[in-house]
């Protein structure tokens, strides 16, 4: 049922005869102040007691998070929504009708029972339902809100297998849910909905057009000033995120200037001496030869690019790339989510072709 590794228990779940017992000794983790890794149907989560201050604390210990990054609080049923939130708006009870279980975020006004160090002290809490079978079964057996944010060290790509977990977290936390691997790849979408105006914080697995659709009202971009000391009012703001332990470049420019530019780099890099890694798509790959390629799928498919994004990462940190080189995509759907991704991925290093 399960096996040790570095004083983290790994539960095997993915076959349903044994995620009963699993459920019940992982909720009993939980429950007990510990941590657990489980997995979403977007990245794996480290789950600690939302209402344990204490417990909160150790998921920023483990992650080498830092304490003013607010986390998500994930919910069981959305009657649990009113236990930890409240003045909310009938925008937010229309996007939680219609899209809970699954990848939106909503950022609401919070109780007082909700530890400030889960909010970064903010008087906002951001939360969300998860679709994930395991994790609605973890969220029951443990009977309260679970904050957890990505299961990965903090500013590394977010694991969307059992395996990234362990990879980045054993010995630093109790025990890993193992499910197999994640559906969307990809963060949820967090959207602030406090003034019934909704305002996208982070894309994810749903998109803006998804959700002016329920609501009949533009969704509106939110812009963050990056250097400002405040404290950043959802995940994924303020600091670098997704990012290869290599340096990774992303080149924006139209299919028929693409090839060429990436062409151009590649040799300027190889007469540096130095070993390049490629994230292209299977479109680019084709017409394209390198030593070290992953392919995250094909240009039309946003989903695909996003299921893959995170698993290419790793592999990349994994080849002898010294440094990686991103293809840019359509930020349509799902898309915005990838984009999202490999700009935080690539910080300054944004090259654009015109």
């Amino acid at each position: 049922m399960h096996r040790e590794i570095a004083g983290t228990l790994i539960f095997d779940a993915k076959e349903a005869a044994a995620a009963p017992l699993v459920l019940v000794e992982a909720a009993r983790i939980l429950v007990g102040g510990g941590l657990v890794a489980f997995p979403t149907e977007t990245v794996y989560g480290l789950g600690a007691n939302a209402l344990d201050a204490q417990a909160v604390q150790k998921i920023f210990l483990a992650k080498g998070r830092p304490s003013d990054n607010p986390l998500i609080v994930h919910l069981a049923d959305f009657a649990q929504l009113q236990e930890i939130a409240c003045e909310i708006p009938p925008e937010a009870e229309r996007l939680a009708r219609h899209f809970w279980p699954g990848p939106l975020t909503l950022v609401l006004k919070k109780r007082l029972v909700v530890p400030d160090v889960v909010t970064g002290g903010l008087d906002s809490v951001a939360v969300r339902i998860p679709a994930h079978p395991l994790a609605l079964a973890l969220l029951r057996a443990a009977g309260r809100p679970i904050a957890a944010p990505s299961a990965n060290l903090a500013g590394k790509p977010s694991p969307t297998s059992a395996r990234h977990v362990i990879d980045d977290l054993a010995g630093r936390i109790d025990a890993v849910l193992d499910g197999g691997s994640c559906a969307v790849g990809v963060e949820s979408t967090i959207l602030d909905i406090r003034g019934g105006c909704p305002f996208l914080l982070r894309p994810g697995g749903v998109t803006p057009e998804q959700i002016s659709s329920v609501l009949e009202k533009k969704c509106l971009l939110y812009s963050w000033q990056e250097d400002t000391a405040m404290t950043p009012p959802s995940p994924g703001l303020k600091y670098v995120h997704y990012a290869p332990q290599a340096p990774l470049y992303l080149i924006l420019a139209s299919p028929e200037k693409l090839l060429a530019e990436i062409v151009r780099l590649q040799n300027s890099y190889r007469r540096q001496g130095k070993h390049v890694g490629f994230l292209l798509s299977k479109e680019l790959a084709a017409e394209f030869e390198a030593d070290t390629v992953e392919i995250l799928g094909s240009r039309d498919n946003a989903a695909e690019l996003a299921a893959n994004l995170y698993g290419a990462l790793r592999r990349l940190d994994e080849s002898p790339a010294e440094l990686i080189i991103a293809e840019g995509y359509n930020e349509a759907g799902i898309g915005l989510a990838v984009m999202n991704r490999l700009k935080k991925a690539a910080g300054s290093r944004v090259l654009v072709v015109e």
